[in-house]
């Protein structure tokens, strides 16, 4: 593979040290109210790096969080069997273990844009799972399911992350998310009683 240009790297490792500055920062702090300057000075760069890169201090956060899910919790689903609990567990902690930042990023001006781009990664996870439940389906129905089941366990998790009391409880959550889809699940199958 041919080595990248220096200015590619450059660039790469600005922007990783502004969503690196972005996390640290925002969980600190427990705002999303913070200055452009902060994070600039924190990643040593330029004002008009981060606008030049992310257009403003939200599209800053977001790209962060986008970042964060697909550098630490991806790796980790990608290295797991099929085993859907463990897939959810490990989805679960992560959000836990990042709850200082996230659960800001959940109450500030960003919580929108944030939710849509990380719902739509994470939909792309669940279209398998999807499938299996329900079989054969149009491409868009498939995806618009898939949609529909991540926003729903996105906005039980979310509520979880903002609400819920110290310590959080991943494994307790990974249970009722799995209660919820058995409820799910048995209402297509025409299957008994969910407990």
């Amino acid at each position: 593979m041919p080595e990248q240009p220096a200015v590619d790297r450059r660039v790469q490792r600005s922007r990783a040290a502004l969503m690196a500055a972005a996390v640290r920062l925002v969980s600190e702090r427990g705002t999303t109210a913070l200055p452009v300057a902060e994070f600039t000075e924190a990643a040593n760069v330029s004002r008009k790096l981060l606008y030049m890169h992310f257009g403003d201090r939200d599209g800053l956060l977001v790209a962060a969080a986008i970042d964060l899910v697909e550098r630490e919790l991806l790796p980790r689903t990608v290295e797991m069997d099929g085993d859907l609990r463990e897939h959810v567990l490990a989805t679960v902690r992560h959000f836990a273990e990042h709850r200082p930042f996230y659960r800001p990023m959940l109450t500030g001006p960003c919580a929108f844009a944030m939710t849509t781009k990380q719902n739509s990664l994470l939909g792309s996870l669940s279209r398998d799972t999807v499938r299996d439940v329900y079989g054969d389906l149009e491409q868009q129905t498939l995806n618009d399911l898939a949609l529909v089941i991540t926003s729903g366990v996105s906005a039980v998790v979310n509520d979880w992350l903002i609400n819920a009391d110290d310590p959080l409880d991943p494994d307790a959550m990974t249970d009722r998310l799995q209660r919820m889809a058995s409820a799910l699940i048995n209402s297509r199958s025409g299957g008994g009683r969910v407990r």
